[in-house]
């Protein structure tokens, strides 16, 4: 069958072995100080290694591969203990993985294997959403929900007037201002259907990128829309990945600029959007940008 599957780059592999030991599904082994997946049956596609690797060898990919088989998977990780099983099946919650959750639990509950399922929430599944709905193509915020995800448009920032411009400024007074055009921008919270998406020049980046690079709004940000989201702390990244496809399908984005910083974790938002691009199968201008943690910018090119 065709599914989305990790993809390692053994050139690029430094035989760390952040990935094995961060994968508790089991597909992963050092073999010849080369991570390689040793069954596509544990490899679960949901790419939450990407963020473990340091020089980012990881990748996904869709191809033709074994079908993810979860009762395979949790009989694997049951020796491992209840740690690694809780923190397997908060994985799959944290996805929108419903039917893998409930047939993972359903085989511990048979099998009289004991866990702290409280730790999990919800534990019979119930009330867990199928991968779409956690994602849904249309999406929403009112002013009638949280006051802080009110959906706003600002249009573009203006100048400054001439009275106000301090003495001995030695840049203009416009670059003070902040080039915002949008609320809000934490990309769980967006609408990716809304107005200012639509052929936009859209900017995803890292949480930290702002605080880092001291001119991002002029140099970045001025005329584009913004989304931010933290690869490595952020839960449910599968939802990122259906709404960067929907501001590509649905709102037609113009081009696509992804700034990370440059520790290891932080690549992982790159991969979300490459993985995006892949599913919805259109081709759009991608530009990645690094940005050290001294705030200097390390790498800025066309892909």
């Amino acid at each position: 069958m065709k599914r989305t599957i990790i993809k390692i780059d053994e050139e690029l592999c430094n035989g760390c072995e952040a990935c094995v030991h961060g994968c508790h599904e089991g597909a992963l082994q050092m073999i010849d100080d080369k991570a390689r997946i040793v069954s596509e049956l544990y490899c679960d596609g949901l790419g939450a290694c990407i963020g473990d690797c340091p020089v980012g060898a990881i990748t996904l990919e869709e191809r033709e591969a074994e079908a993810y088989d979860e009762i395979a998977t949790i009989q694997r990780m049951i020796p491992k203990g209840e740690k690694t099983i809780i923190a397997h099946l908060k994985h799959l919650k944290e996805h929108g993985e419903a039917d893998y959750l409930k047939q993972g639990i359903g085989y511990l509950r048979a099998n009289g294997i004991q866990i702290d399922f409280a730790q999990v929430h919800h534990p019979d599944g119930a009330g867990y959403a199928s991968k779409s709905a956690v994602a849904p193509v249309r999406h929403s915020h009112s002013a009638g929900g949280c006051p802080g995800s009110r959906e706003m448009s600002f249009g573009a920032a203006k100048p400054l007037a001439a009275s106000f411009k301090m003495a001995n400024t030695p840049t203009s007074a416009s670059e003070n201002l902040s080039q915002l055009r949008q609320w809000p921008v934490q990309l769980h919270l967006l609408n990716p259907e809304a107005a200012y998406f639509r052929a936009a020049d859209v900017v995803l980046a890292a949480d930290c990128v702002a605080f880092s690079y001291a001119d991002f709004h002029n140099r970045f940000l001025a005329g584009k829309t913004l989304a931010i989201a933290c690869p490595k702390l952020d839960s449910n990244k599968e939802a990122y990945v259906e709404k960067l496809k929907t501001m590509i399908l649905r709102s037609n984005i113009n081009t696509l600029t992804v700034i990370i910083m440059e520790v290891p974790c932080c690549g992982g938002l790159l991969g979300l959007a490459q993985k995006a691009i892949a599913e919805a199968g259109k081709k759009i201008p991608v530009k990645a940008v690094v940005i050290s943690v001294k705030g200097d910018v390390l790498q800025e090119e066309w892909m």
